[in-house]
């Protein structure tokens, strides 16, 4: 299926960094991100990559490409606020990274 250029403009990408993380408890594969995306505050994100760390702290201070304007939706009781963007081709899970640091909030374009 194609899109439009102007649907994909609706698209809010930017690089933040995970500042923090939790497991969502009574889950196998969720995990509570809190993520700097260059606002007041951190942003919770909700995310189901759980099963693809082996120490979910590995990810801490680290960046990643963010969906930052999807609806926010609750999930098992927690509001999340955009979703990481990773590839998973079915054997394998892959985190997108900038090849360098940039500022939290950057809008990938």
């Amino acid at each position: 299926m194609n899109i439009s250029y102007d649907d994909f403009s609706k698209l809010e990408i930017r690089l933040g960094t995970v500042v923090a993380v939790e497991i969502v408890p009574d889950t196998d594969k969720l995990l509570r991100l809190a993520v700097d995306l260059g606002e007041a505050e951190p942003r919770q994100i909700i995310s189901g990559i759980r099963l693809y760390l082996e120490d979910p702290q590995e990810i801490v201070g680290k960046q990643f490409p963010f969906l930052a304007n999807l609806e926010p939706r609750t999930i098992r009781g927690f509001e999340s606020n955009g979703m990481i963007l990773a590839g998973n081709s079915g054997e394998t899970f892959a985190f997108l990274n900038p090849s360098a640091p940039l500022p939290p909030g950057t809008l990938i374009k």
